[in-house]
């Protein structure tokens, strides 16, 4: 006995028509009130920002031999800057320091867009 296939959205009397530039709304940034949106409604919005230490490149069979104080090298030398990065975009560059019994970042340089 064979199997058929069927794809429940597939339909002959359907037929696919592309879409013009014309026949999708416009984007219009306004409030329902018509009031225009400004930057300043954006700078409360809250994004990750990652602070990358530095990368490396294990098999599986390395990261089954970790155990409490394996030591693992990174690709990044002790005095290279960290990578600041928002929304896993890189927009800067810094340097670790520790802020009490913190650790913080220093920015050294911005990466221009």
């Amino acid at each position: 006995m064979s199997e058929t296939s069927v794809n429940p959205r597939s339909n002959s009397d359907t037929k696919a028509v592309p879409l013009q530039a014309q026949d999708l709304p416009a984007l219009n940034p306004t409030k329902a009130q018509g009031e225009a949106i400004g930057l300043d409604h954006l700078m409360d919005v809250t994004v990750p920002l990652t602070v990358e230490l530095g990368r490396t490149r294990i098999s599986i069979a390395g990261l089954s031999q970790f155990a409490p104080g394996s030591l693992v090298t990174l690709e990044r030398e002790a005095h290279e800057p960290v990578d600041v990065l928002v929304n896993g975009k890189l927009v800067a560059k810094g340097e670790v320091v520790t802020i009490g019994s913190r650790y913080g970042v220093r920015i050294t340089s911005m990466i221009s867009g």
